[in-house]
Formats: C-alpha cells, sequence, structure tokens
C-alpha cells in the first residue's frame, strides 16, 4: 500500500509525461497566442484591447510600427494594454467619415476589442477642411487620415495624433489640447491643427481639422507621400532602358555634341522641363491614370482635383528623379570616355568642365524623351499605383472578392 502510494505520487510530481507536462505544454501555447495578438506574456488578458485598422500600403506600415509602441506608451499612464493590427480595406469606395466609422464598429465587434481606430490613406474633407481625425466616443471608434498629417514625419504625428485620439475615447483629457506637440509652434505657422466637439447631429463626437488653404496643401503632400514616387521610379524599368540607349547614341555623336554646345542655359532648362512633361503626360495617357468625376459618383469635384494632382506631382518627383540620376550617369561616362582634347577639337573652342555638363544634360533630355516611348511597354499596374483612384478601385475588387 505504502508502495502504491509513492508510485501515485511519483506519478503526479515527477512523472515527465503526467499533468505537469500537459501543463506546461498548454501554458506554452497560451504564450504564443498572447504574444501574437501582442498581448502580455503574463498571461493575464489586458484589462483594455485597442484594434488598428490599416488600409494596405504605407498605412500598413504606419500601423505595425504604431503597435509595437503603443502598449508601453499607454500603459505608462493607464492600465494594459494588447494592440492588435487588422489590414483590412474597410474605406474602399467610402468617403465620408460617416461610413468608416460604421465599418470600423463592425470590425471592433466582430473581434471583440474595446476599442478600434481606422488608419486610411483616403484624404477626408469636411467643410472646405482637411479632416486630421474623428473620434465617436459613444462608440469608441475613431478614423485617422494619414495624408492630412503631411508628407514628412509620418511617423511621428501619426503616433501623436493617436495618442490624442485615445485620450478622447478613454475619456482622459489631463494637460491640454498639446500635451504630445501635435500642435507645435512649426505645425501652428504652416498648417495648424484644431479641436471641434461636434453637436448630436454628427456621428463623430470630437474632430481634428486643419485650416482649409495650408492644411490643402498639407494634404496634398502627405497624398504624394502615400503615393510612394521611390516606388515609381523602379516601376519604370522600360523608359530607363529606353533612355539609357538613347543617350549612349547621343554620346557616340558627335554632330549632337555640337548642338548641345550651341544651346543656351535657357534653352537646356527649357529642354529638361519639356522632357519630363512630355514623360509624365505619356505616363498618365497611355496608362489612364487621369481621373474623371463619374456621374452618380460621391467622389466630389474637389476630390477628383486632390487625385489628379497628387498623381501628377507624384509622376513629376519620380520622373525628376529619374533625370538627375541619368545626368549623373552621363556626365560620368561622357568624362571617362570623351578626352578633352577631342571635345575641344569637335567644338572648336577649348573644353572646361561646364562643357561636359552641357554635354550630359543634352543627353540626358534626349533620352528622357525617348523614355515616354518605352513606357509604353511598362505595366500597368507598376505605374497606375501612383493614382490614388486606381489603388482605391484595387481595394473594392479585393474587398468584394473576400466577401
Amino acid at each position: 500500500m505504502a508502495e502504491q502510494d509513492r508510485d501515485n505520487a511519483t506519478g503526479e510530481a515527477g512523472d515527465p509525461g503526467g499533468e505537469v507536462h500537459d501543463e506546461g505544454t498548454e501554458n506554452h501555447e497560451q504564450a504564443e497566442e498572447l504574444a501574437e495578438r501582442g498581448e502580455p506574456e503574463s498571461g493575464e488578458a489586458p484589462k483594455r484591447r485597442l484594434g488598428l485598422i490599416a488600409d494596405p500600403d504605407m498605412p500598413e506600415r504606419v500601423t505595425r510600427r504604431l503597435a509595437d509602441d503603443l502598449p508601453d506608451m499607454l500603459g505608462q499612464e493607464y492600465v494594459s494594454w494588447a494592440v492588435e493590427v487588422d489590414v483590412d480595406p474597410v474605406t474602399a469606395g467610402r468617403h465620408n467619415t460617416r461610413d468608416i466609422l460604421a465599418s470600423t464598429r463592425d470590425r471592433m465587434d466582430h473581434h471583440n476589442w474595446d476599442y478600434a481606430i481606422c488608419l486610411t490613406d483616403l484624404p477626408v474633407r469636411t467643410h472646405g477642411r482637411p479632416v486630421v481625425a474623428e473620434a465617436d466616443c459613444d462608440r469608441n471608434v475613431a478614423v485617422v487620415s494619414l495624408p492630412a498629417l503631411g508628407g514628412t514625419q509620418v511617423y511621428r504625428r501619426s503616433k501623436q495624433i493617436m495618442l490624442l485620439i485615445v485620450d478622447e475615447l478613454t475619456g482622459h483629457r489631463g494637460g491640454g489640447e498639446n500635451r504630445y506637440g501635435l500642435d507645435n509652434t512649426l505645425t501652428r505657422i504652416l498648417a495648424p491643427v484644431e479641436r471641434h466637439e461636434q453637436d448630436e447631429q454628427h456621428e463623430a463626437d470630437i474632430r481634428y481639422t486643419t485650416t482649409p488653404k495650408r492644411g490643402r496643401m498639407r494634404l496634398l503632400a502627405g497624398m504624394v507621400r502615400s503615393n510612394e514616387p521611390a516606388q515609381l521610379i523602379f516601376g519604370l524599368r522600360s523608359a530607363l532602358a529606353a533612355a539609357v540607349a538613347t543617350s549612349a547614341f547621343g554620346l557616340s555623336s558627335s554632330t549632337i555634341w555640337q548642338i548641345g554646345d550651341q544651346l543656351g542655359v535657357l534653352r537646356q532648362l527649357l529642354a529638361a522641363f519639356v522632357s519630363v512633361a512630355l514623360l509624365v503626360f505619356w505616363l498618365i495617357t497611355a496608362h489612364g491614370l487621369w481621373e474623371k468625376r463619374k456621374s452618380g459618383s460621391e467622389a466630389d469635384r474637389e476630390q477628383v482635383l486632390l487625385y489628379n494632382t497628387s498623381t501628377v506631382a507624384t509622376l513629376t518627383i519620380g520622373v525628376g528623379v529619374m533625370y538627375l540620376g541619368l545626368f549623373v550617369i552621363n556626365l560620368a561616362v561622357a568624362m571617362f570616355v570623351v578626352p578633352e582634347e577631342l571635345l575641344s577639337s569637335t567644338l572648336g573652342h577649348p573644353a572646361d568642365f561646364t562643357r561636359y555638363l552641357t554635354l550630359a544634360w543634352g543627353f540626358t533630355s534626349m533620352g528622357v524623351v525617348a523614355g515616354a516611348l518605352g513606357s509604353s511597354l511598362e505595366s500597368d499596374q507598376a505605374v497606375r499605383q501612383a493614382a490614388y483612384g486606381y489603388r482605391e478601385e484595387q481595394r473594392r475588387t479585393e474587398q468584394s472578392e473576400q466577401s
């Protein structure tokens, strides 16, 4: 009998295959699940769960970075938090915050979150003012429009507005409106952020907006940032190949050297402007990037203008950077391949460094014009990412397929 008791005790306390092992495995699985959801590894359920719903592309990257930092920043002042990220284009096809907040509320109920904030790259406006954020405190949901934060320091500003919105949703407003530094001196000069309390007729209780004129410029800068001009450069491979090939041909032609030498600075600048404008125009027309207001569409005239302006600005920046890169390459090749004596004898006068600059400038303008033809070979998807209307249509298609 004593031996049996010892066996039972051994099975309960020391048997590696007993309940202790099963409990350890279960605890390990729970820890992994909590870590994946962003909750504390202690196994205790956080007292508040915040869901961040992000549009794809740049909003997703900003949101995932915020999800890593927000629990610590919120936990310093409040109870423990768990922040979860859901990448879902809930704003596709929606042009007002009322519909966005309703969709955010549905996602919050689906995930059993305590609060939910949607981060979108959709430009939102009301009464001619760009909307930075809106919060429905009764339903614990909010929306943040990232383009309204401008084209620089997007993460820092999004973190500041997110902390403000969480305070609005939780009812903690100690320290004033500028407690996180969003409305600093420079911001007040460029485009001050103003807080408005809405009446009962509005869906949102709190609204943060910028000024109509200066805020619109910052909104446009944020839209260009969302279009990611750097990605466009990598998408213009065919245009770049055509430009490089044409530049190489110009480098081998002494006639083109003489023509470039006879052009003054103003003509060179005009040629550069025309070549960039031609490639931008060709990209817009060849790939259908120009947004038109459709009958029965909720998109108003100003929104269509913002879309088209941001597309033109994005393409101009992308093509302009390509022009500068090609110019540097042509200048280096010209100085390496063409001796100074050969250039002097061809031009009929001494050749200094400025002549090499003129030479490379001419090759580059000629090459970019040829790049317009090469841009026709680019895939629509590589170029259309620079257009808001295309991305929105693509997200609507993906959302309908998922549903």
